[in-house]
């Protein structure tokens, strides 16, 4: 009953933060988050009335809401935006996705050589700084563009676009550097396991995109046949739930799946009413419930004691999450056509990091990347909190500074 409980408390406290940053002309987005860093705060301290919470939070229960708001996040952004229209942006997007990653990725790894201490792992560990560093969290994108109104802008486009380039790339560095973990913390690596890779993201494409164009229409059609309750919301799930096994199943991240998925529902696939229906019951579900339950998690996780032990480390790394995606994804854009504001939102809309990059450092963290050389310098037992620091600091800071860019005239 722990897991009722603990929902009940998010619900009620997201929402009330929520309500105060709209208050503050802040996006909710930064009352849930703050709101997470709250009960975590208080989570730690063993405050009373709240102590039965903990183990809630450390339950495959929760662990899986939190999977499943994801999931209906890049659902509900893929619905809102049409496959073509998608394809068209993406041309831009993967020059603007490349720079995103491979500036951060640069930074983070010449910071690691430069900070880290010297052990069998250096090289691993540089590189999972750089990784950290290189991801965009795509929910986070697109629940900041939604509360913008502006997720059907170029902008809002291409910031979407290029961040699931951008994650499918650091997703495979992150395959890259559990292959080098798995051999021993030697740092080599077999090449045939990047083709492996890249031949299985492939074969995701090759099967979901045919799928998508001519299957769906083909089942849109027949659906008005069908009488039991909500059948078109039935089916979406049905589809997007197979999209994201399948990806898991090719070596990538779900949230891909279900993104795919709700771009081939659209109203050319079934009838306006039908779409504007199932679109806002999607809406409800995730930005009234799974949305905020998502988002909490993040501040959730934040440790200051960790980070309290390198704060100088933790500054620069955050100041260098920032410039690198302004660079790295900012000056593309610029580059591509889009005027200095555009740009800076997309460098801005590109930071923000969130619960992706906690499950890369999740995974670093059980693979033992924190653990050499013994006894575990303070900068490398701190590297955990530092990198959730980074993510919470930069999923709040970016819908501020693209509200702000978004206020301001051409």
């Amino acid at each position: 009953m722990e897991i009722l409980y603990l929902i009940l408390v998010l619900l009620v406290v997201t929402r009330v933060f929520a309500e105060l940053a709209e208050r503050v002309r802040l996006p909710a987005i930064v009352g849930e988050l703050v709101a997470g860093v709250a009960l975590g705060v208080l989570l730690r301290l063993s405050y009373d009335p709240l102590t039965f919470l903990t183990a809630a939070c450390e339950s495959e229960t929760y662990t899986s809401l939190v999977s499943l708001g994801m999931f209906f996040l890049m659902l509900l952004a893929g619905i809102r935006m049409e496959p073509l229209e998608f394809a068209r942006t993406s041309k831009s997007a993967i020059v603007i996705a490349l720079g995103g990653m491979l500036v951060p990725l640069a930074a983070g790894f010449a910071l690691g050589l430069s900070v880290l201490p010297e052990s069998p792992i250096k090289l691993v560990q540089s590189l999972f700084l750089g990784t950290a560093l290189a991801i965009t969290a795509v929910p986070v994108a697109v629940r900041i563009f939604m509360d913008l109104g502006q997720l059907d802008s170029t902008v809002g486009k291409t910031v979407i676009a290029a961040a699931l380039w951008d994650d499918l790339l650091s997703l495979f560095l992150l395959a890259w550097m559990l292959a080098a973990l798995g051999e021993g913390f030697s740092g080599s690596f077999q090449p045939a396991h990047v083709f492996w890779l890249l031949g299985k993201a492939a074969l995701f494409f090759a099967v979901t995109i045919p799928v998508g164009f001519f299957v769906f229409p083909l089942v849109g059609k027949y659906l008005q046949h069908l009488h039991f309750p909500e059948v078109d919301f039935s089916m979406l799930l049905i589809a997007a739930l197979a999209y994201a096994v399948f990806a898991e199943m090719m070596g990538l991240h779900f949230i891909l799946g279900a993104f795919i998925a709700g771009m081939f529902f659209h109203p050319k696939v079934v009838a306006a009413p039908v779409y504007e229906r199932v679109e806002q019951q999607m809406s409800g579900i995730t930005s009234g419930f799974l949305g905020p339950i998502f988002f909490v998690s993040i501040g959730l996780h934040l440790d200051f004691i960790g980070i309290s032990q390198v704060p100088g480390f933790v500054v620069v790394l955050i100041l260098i999450a920032f410039v690198s995606k302004l660079v790295g994804s900012g000056l593309p854009a610029y580059w591509l056509g889009l005027s200095q504001r555009e740009s800076l939102m997309v460098g801005f809309g590109m930071s923000g990091r969130g619960a992706v990059e906690l499950i890369v450092a999740g995974v670093a963290l059980e693979a033992g990347l924190f653990l050499q050389p013994q006894p575990t310098p303070p900068i490398v037992a701190s590297l955990f909190s530092a990198i959730v620091m980074m993510a919470l600091v930069t999923t709040i800071a970016t819908p501020i500074m693209l509200r702000w860019l978004a206020s301001r005239p051409e």
